[in-house]
């Protein structure tokens, strides 16, 4: 189903309701540049780290579609746990796992208090920006503490600038990316103003920081496209 959520005013904030759910799949397609291209790399660190009896948890794992091509290719016994607390975004992960014979396990949780088993892999696309800067770097934190020895966490972010003529310059390559998608101006200005205090994204150094002050041992960049990042951390 293609998004049109922006071509109305809005009347709130972003949420990932039933209205963003139903269109979630192509609202990353189109907003997102190379979200195709990132998961791959997603994937393949993913798998690389997987082995018997280990567990990855996507955290915020909205229509599962990460977990189900992982899940397609996993060639272990390992469990795959996708953690999200938009019933609207479960209920369409669950049809799409059981349209795909997904073997993946889905749950409404908050991911700042779930009791986490040791795992081999974390896995966060988009979803830490979404999360107050204090208790994002908690988060982290947990994230650490869950992972086994060696253990990764990947993780995807929209990064800003602390130059400002480049962070401006930045968000217009973004917006040129999205009108070539098919968004008009009126929608690209209509979720700017709903994400506002909604999504406060870290820079490149300061996502890197916050992964080496929380207790990783190594953070980089492993792909990036303007202000878009994707990011892995080693325990």
């Amino acid at each position: 189903m293609n998004d049109k959520v922006f071509t109305k005013p809005i009347e709130k904030q972003f949420e990932f309701d039933e209205e963003v759910a139903a269109v979630f799949d192509d609202m990353l397609a189109r907003s997102v540049p190379f979200y195709k291209e990132s998961q791959k790399i997603t994937e393949f660190f993913a798998l690389k780290n997987l082995k018997d009896n280990s567990i990855l948890y996507d955290l915020g794992s909205s229509t599962a579609s990460l977990l189900i091509n992982i899940s397609r290719k996993l060639k272990v016994d390992a469990r795959l746990v996708g953690l999200d607390n938009s019933d609207a975004m479960l209920e369409q992960a669950r049809k799409k796992c059981v349209a795909l014979g997904a073997k993946v396990e889905l749950k409404n949780a908050d991911i700042l208090e779930y009791d986490y088993k040791q795992a081999d892999v974390f896995v966060s696309n988009y979803t830490l920006q979404f999360i107050r800067p204090l208790v994002r770097e908690e988060l982290v934190k947990k994230i650490v503490a869950s992972l086994k020895k060696d253990g990764i966490f990947i993780f995807s972010e929209k990064v800003i600038s602390h130059h400002s003529k480049l962070n401006k310059d930045l968000i217009e390559c973004y917006y040129d990316f999205k009108k070539e998608q098919g968004y008009s101006e009126y929608e690209i200005m209509q979720k700017r103003e709903a994400l506002e205090n909604v999504l406060v994204p870290y820079s490149e150094e300061e996502n890197i920081k916050m992964a080496r002050n929380c207790g990783f041992s190594h953070c980089e960049v492993v792909f990036r496209w303007a202000n878009f990042a994707t990011f892995i951390a080693v325990k």
